[in-house]
């Protein structure tokens, strides 16, 4: 039996970028070869991919940690290094990806939303490989004698969720005998006692009605306040969010604790209101159950009335018995094939999801931000920005000045001063630390900051003095 898993948080890294080469062309009767060092392989990117055929995230309930290949180095003569393959971690789909914060574990942004077959998003992408010396060739500096640095990869945790894909949800309170129903609707095994929370995890089945078929979900029972996390109340409710339809079962004869089925009625649709506003708009049929009992009439009117009040279809029935339930998995399937055909009109193109979630991280690549870390203290955050300097040979003067002048191309002066940044100040990225001389003039400081970190890369914080959206482009 396999074990079902709906939410997981794993550590991925992409593969480092391979160096570029310093090379020169050497060879008999070419005295002025000029430079011809190669590039250096891009590392393999870490890719979410939603598959079909998957139902569960049980590949990740005991790996957490994922690493893609690396990139090799450039070599003389103008070869480059091999770029590193590519690792695809398929999910189910339906799962939601999310950025954690390394330190406290908590949800810093959603990544992407993987709702169709094939599609994916890059979460881990790979380093970028060093250019070789022949990059740098100008009118004024013809024989180069630096390249640069593979980028180190990022390496951050990311949190899966996955969210149920099914056309209808069996929804109501604890023992209202909704495994029981979906056990006669399909060849669904959940589960099923005379106590409440019986079901603790979704179960799917398979129901074939005439001509259709369809997806139904059992989903643990839910209670009052679930909308506010009591009971397992977020948990249960979120995979109800995917159905396009919401079969309301509820126990007409109010269970051992005498419950006012109308009551229950009113308490769930309230707590799926409460939980996400659309829900309570979702197409909705009210199923009551347990209707073989004997003196239930006069309840099972005044829930029709109710539910018929509020535009929903009504349908009575009897789990144990099956009366009624040809006469609802009909309409069920009625209902799913008109609400498919609604979908199917908007057909999606799943590359252009792709490029939609490539372009908001590139966004996020490019955006760099400054600020203030005490008096005459900047600190320049980014991963564009701090890709340069951990690019940089800094053993090299003619790398450090190449450097200079891009940080000023990007737009990191301008931000800088806009910050209140003035001359004398210092200027943090990554680890290294800068005398800030105005526009155009960095005087690079040998060593690096006491007790700084290793170069890594951090989004910038809600809380910045100025945030600048620059790219880091090539000249």
């Amino acid at each position: 039996m396999s074990q079902f898993t709906d939410i997981c948080r794993i550590n991925v890294k992409g593969g480092d970028g391979g160096a570029g080469c310093m090379s020169f062309r050497r060879e008999a009767y070419v005295p002025k070869g000029g430079p011809d060092g190669g590039d250096g392989g891009r590392g393999g990117n870490v890719v979410i991919q939603a598959s079909a055929q998957l139902s569960s995230l049980v590949d990740y309930r005991f790996k957490h940690h994922f690493r893609a290949e690396r990139g090799t180095h450039g070599q003389g003569a103008r070869r480059d290094g091999k770029c590193g393959e590519d690792l695809i971690l398929k999910v189910p789909m339906g799962t939601v990806v999310r950025e954690l914060d390394v330190e406290t574990q908590e949800v810093l942004y959603d990544i992407a939303d993987l709702t169709h077959d094939g599609e994916r998003v890059i979460v881990a992408p790979g380093g970028t490989g060093g250019r070789g010396n022949t990059h740098f060739v100008t009118p004024t500096r013809r024989a180069p004698t630096f390249a640069e640095k593979g980028e180190p990869a990022d390496e951050h945790w990311i949190e899966l969720e996955m969210k149920l894909m099914a056309d209808a949800a069996l929804v109501g309170m604890p023992s209202v005998g909704k495994s029981s129903l979906i056990a006669r609707m399909s060849a669904a095994r959940p589960k099923i006692a005379d106590y409440p929370f019986t079901t603790l995890v979704p179960n799917l089945g398979m129901v074939r009605a005439g001509d259709y078929s369809y997806v139904v979900a059992d989903v643990p029972g839910l209670i009052e306040g679930a909308a506010e996390g009591r009971g397992l109340g977020h948990q249960f409710l979120r995979h109800i969010e995917r159905t396009a339809l919401i079969l309301h079962v509820v126990d007409i004869t109010g269970g051992y604790e005498g419950r006012d089925p109308i009551e229950d009625y009113r308490v769930i649709n309230d707590e799926l209101r409460a939980y996400a506003s659309e829900l309570a708009d979702r197409p909705q049929i009210v199923v009551a159950n347990k209707c073989d009992a004997s003196g239930m009439t006069q309840r099972v009117a005044e829930l029709k009335r109710a539910a018929l009040e509020d535009g929903h279809e009504f349908f009575a029935v009897s789990a144990l018995t099956g009366a009624g339930l040809n006469t609802l998995m009909l309409a069920c399937g009625e209902r799913v094939s008109r609400l498919r055909e609604d979908l199917a009109s908007d057909d999606v193109d799943t590359a252009l999801l792709d490029e939609e979630w490539e372009r908001r991280r590139r966004e996020r690549d490019r955006a760099f931000s400054v600020v203030s870390e005490g008096p005459g203290i900047w600190r320049v955050l980014g991963r564009g920005v701090e890709r340069l300097c951990v690019q940089t040979d800094w053993e090299n003067e003619d790398a450090v000045i190449y450097l200079q002048h891009r940080l000023t191309h990007i737009g990191v002066d301008d931000a800088l001063e806009r910050a209140g940044c003035v001359a004398g100040d210092e200027v943090r990225i990554t680890g290294y630390s800068f005398a800030y001389e105005g526009a155009e003039e960095y005087v690079y400081e040998q060593e690096l900051i006491d007790g700084a970190p290793e170069p890594s890369v951090e989004d910038p914080d809600e809380t910045d003095v100025a945030s600048i959206g620059g790219a880091a482009h090539d000249e």
